[in-house]
């Protein structure tokens, strides 16, 4: 980075769960940080229990002109950006307060509703690409950028085709397979940018209560964000990398695509 080049991060869900976190311990270490939020009360409330360079920024990563809009706020304030982490997501788009039980067992390959498998592909694959592909101009005018995205290990073909998963009832076709699809089009952005400026990281914050699994998850929120937060912290990770939690990964946290 340039002597006097501040790090700016873009977070979209950040105004609460893992991505409330993540965002947080940017701002903890200097970074000035955009708080994404679909509500932008709920943002602005979520910096003012962040502190430091927080700021509020309404951001629908399904809508084009909360992107465009967010874009063009980040090019008139700073002309670049140095992390975008793309945390926003949805885990099911069908009946609201059901048990994660219920919307597995709803999301199963031979049953799902097209319809919602559309809708929840639209938020975690397509939407997350497109404001990706917005701000890759802002990032690559950074003298260092780096692209984190939070997936999932339930993503990971590898770790679903093994019988001793005792988690591999969980790959639905639905939420799970949407990890599946989001990892291989962010691998295939890390390849075609390998010898730029940018680094292209994928994370796993393991099995987290949050609004995605209705808080059923076996993880806290904060023991969930601390590989999310290693990775977005970390400047000297090879770029490609697919991680998660010591209890879900092997050697040097890497999970297996």
């Amino acid at each position: 980075m340039h002597k006097n080049e501040k790090k700016v991060a873009l977070v979209s869900g950040a105004n609460t769960g893992v991505g409330f976190q993540i965002a947080k311990a940017l701002a903890d270490n200097g970074y000035i940080v955009y708080v994404g939020s679909r509500n932008l009360e709920k943002g602005e409330a979520a910096v003012a229990e962040i502190g430091g360079e927080a700021k509020a920024i309404q951001l629908d990563i399904t809508d084009a002109n909360s992107v465009h809009a967010a874009v063009n706020l980040i090019q008139t304030e700073f002309g670049y950006l140095t992390l975008l982490v793309n945390n926003a997501a949805i885990s099911h788009a069908g009946t609201p307060n059901r048990t994660m039980e219920e919307v597995l067992g709803a999301q199963r390959a031979s049953i799902a509703p097209i319809s919602e498998l559309k809708t929840v592909w639209e938020t975690n694959v397509f939407a997350t690409l497109a404001i990706t592909q917005s701000l890759l101009p802002l990032l690559q005018k950074a003298t260092a950028a780096r692209i984190v995205t939070v997936s999932s290990a339930l993503g990971s073909l590898q770790v679903n085709s093994n019988p001793d998963n005792p988690y591999r009832s969980a790959f639905d076709a639905v939420y799970g397979a949407s990890k599946t699809a989001l990892n291989g089009i962010f691998l295939s952005l890390a390849i075609e940018l390998e010898n730029t400026n940018i680094k292209v990281h994928l994370v796993s914050p393991g099995f987290t209560a949050t609004a995605l699994n209705n808080f059923q998850g076996t993880d806290s929120v904060e023991e969930g964000s601390i590989e999310p937060i290693r990775v977005a912290l970390a400047e000297d990770l090879p770029t490609g990398s697919f991680t998660g939690p010591a209890n879900f990964s092997g050697p040097d946290n890497i999970l297996p695509w």
